[in-house]
């Protein structure tokens, strides 16, 4: 069982939560959370890149020229890439990047990372996050009492207006709710910060105590 320290807004230790890390999967799957993040990364691509080859360029197949002879380059027709107006060598065509992933490979990736966090002692669980109104200052005062001055991920059980409006002019904090983890979003960010209700329904309840 992993102990991990549960703080409050002002950064005290005021609990420890026992997780069963079995339940993550008892190994962090490097290999697999790689994967993960490549084909993220693969699926963001878009693919629409395109330039005319010498087939797509209008213009005669007659050879200007004899191949031996008149003093000029070796060339075919017009269309051919080294003269002006004619067609892009190695065009670039329209292609698919994406990569598939199946949900228990997804699923397992993010264990992983979550494992991976949890045993570089890089994931803290808060009691609690209710702010009273969006105001920034009051999410920069948390990230402070906790010691957060990197890049972070933010988890929470459900939407929360607050919360989001006081994260987003925070460059370096992102926030997520605990349906929408994805392993890309764990591992790319140095800490990560779990409500108590998120980490339950993250490992289950029945293996966070």
């Amino acid at each position: 069982m992993l102990e991990v320290p549960v703080y409050n807004i002002s950064g005290q230790k005021i609990d420890t939560l026992k997780v069963d890390e079995q339940v993550l999967g008892g190994t962090v799957n490097a290999a697999l959370v790689k994967q993960a993040v490549v084909a993220y990364h693969a699926n963001q691509r878009q693919g629409t890149a395109q330039t005319k080859s010498r087939a797509d360029v209008a213009g005669s197949t007659r050879k200007l020229y004899r191949q031996k002879g008149t003093g000029n380059a070796r060339r075919g027709n017009v269309r051919t890439n080294v003269m002006k107006g004619g067609g892009m060598a190695f065009a670039k065509r329209t292609r698919d990047f994406r990569q598939a992933l199946p949900k228990k490979m997804r699923q397992a990736a993010l264990k992983s990372a979550i494992l991976a966090k949890l045993l570089g002692s890089d994931l803290m669980v808060l009691d609690g996050l209710n702010l009273d109104a969006p105001k920034t200052a009051q999410m920069a005062k948390v990230l402070q009492a906790l010691q957060i001055n990197r890049s972070c991920l933010l988890t929470l059980a459900q939407r929360d207006a607050n919360v989001y409006l006081s994260s987003r002019n925070l460059p370096d904090l992102t926030v997520r709710i605990a349906e929408e983890l994805n392993a890309y979003d764990v591992a790319t960010r140095q800490k990560m910060i779990v409500t108590l209700d998120a980490m339950k329904a993250l490992v289950g309840q029945e293996s966070a105590q």
